[in-house]
C-alpha cells in the first residue's frame, strides 16, 4: 500500500501529481491506493481509460478541427490484450489521405505492458508518458498531456511525410 503521505502530490501544481503518484508507486511496489497484484492493477487500467477517453477525445478532436478542418476520424480501440500479456486502449485521429500515404494515425495510446509494473500514455511515434489517473479529476490534469502527445505526433508524421498531409496548411485556412 502506498505510504506517501497525500499532501505531498497534493500541494504540487496539477501537471506534476499525475508524475509525484508515479514515483511513488515506484517506490512503493504498489499502484493506486495499494494494488499490488497484475489482476488489481488491470481493474484500475480499465478504470483508468474510462476517466480519460473524454479528454483523449477532445484533444483529437481539437485537432481535428484546427488542423485537419474536421476531415479526420476519431476512432477508439476499446480494450486490447496482446497475445503477449500487455493491455491497451487506443483512441486514433485519421484521414484517408494519411493512410494512403502509408502514415500511422495520431494515436493517443494507454497501455499497460505485461511486463510493466504500471500503466503508461505514448503515441504512435512518441512516449512514454506515465499514466497514474484514478479519478475524473486527475483525467482533467492529464488534457496537456494528450494535447502534447497528439501535437508530437502529427509533428512526426509530417516530417515521414510532408506538410500536404495538414488541410489548414494547404487550404489557407
Amino acid at each position: 500500500m502506498n505510504s506517501y503521505p497525500e499532501h505531498n502530490s497534493d500541494s504540487a501544481p496539477n501537471h506534476l501529481r499525475g508524475l509525484l503518484r508515479h514515483f511513488a508507486d515506484l517506490r512503493d511496489g504498489s499502484h493506486g491506493k495499494g494494488a499490488v497484484s497484475r489482476a488489481d492493477k488491470e481493474k484500475l487500467f480499465v478504470g483508468t481509460v474510462k476517466h480519460l477517453a473524454p479528454y483523449a477525445r477532445q484533444a483529437l478532436e481539437e485537432m481535428n478541427q484546427g488542423l485537419l478542418l474536421t476531415t479526420g476520424r476519431i476512432d477508439f480501440s476499446n480494450l486490447i490484450r496482446s497475445p503477449q500479456g500487455d493491455l491497451a486502449a487506443l483512441w486514433t485521429l485519421s484521414r484517408p489521405e494519411q493512410e494512403q500515404a502509408g502514415l500511422a494515425p495520431v494515436t493517443l495510446d494507454a497501455f499497460f505492458g505485461h511486463n510493466f509494473h504500471h500503466p503508461h500514455l505514448r503515441g504512435a511515434t512518441v512516449g512514454v508518458w506515465p499514466l497514474n489517473v484514478f479519478s475524473a479529476t486527475d483525467a482533467a490534469t492529464e488534457l496537456p498531456t494528450l494535447r502534447a502527445i497528439a501535437a508530437a505526433d502529427m509533428h512526426n508524421l509530417v516530417f515521414q511525410s510532408s506538410y500536404r498531409i495538414v488541410p489548414a496548411i494547404v487550404r489557407g485556412k
